[in-house]
């Protein structure tokens, strides 16, 4: 899931994993694909905000290891290994 921050500039991304998991990470074209963490919060969900300027960015989790569209966002992009981004427009 993908939604404004309280602090401006700052996009909140979050998934709720369909099985218990112990690592979630957030990659995406915004950081070089780099794993950043992400903190389970009380609810089971896994967050991290980013700062990230108005504009559209491609970016996956990795859950547990396996890489994962958000499955709460249906804008997805192919990619050049044939499997699908989730696609975040920021304005």
């Amino acid at each position: 899931m993908l939604q404004k921050a309280k602090k401006k500039g700052y996009v909140k991304f979050s998934v709720l994993p369909a099985e218990v998991a112990k690592a979630v990470s957030l990659v995406g074209d915004f950081n070089n694909w780099q794993p950043v963490e992400m903190k389970k919060q009380k609810d089971g969900r896994f967050a991290v905000e980013v700062n990230l300027a108005a504009g559209t960015y491609q970016y996956k989790f990795i859950i547990d290891g396996q890489w994962a569209t958000d499955p709460e966002n249906g804008d997805v992009a192919p990619n050049p290994h044939g499997s699908l981004n989730s696609v975040a427009k920021v304005s």
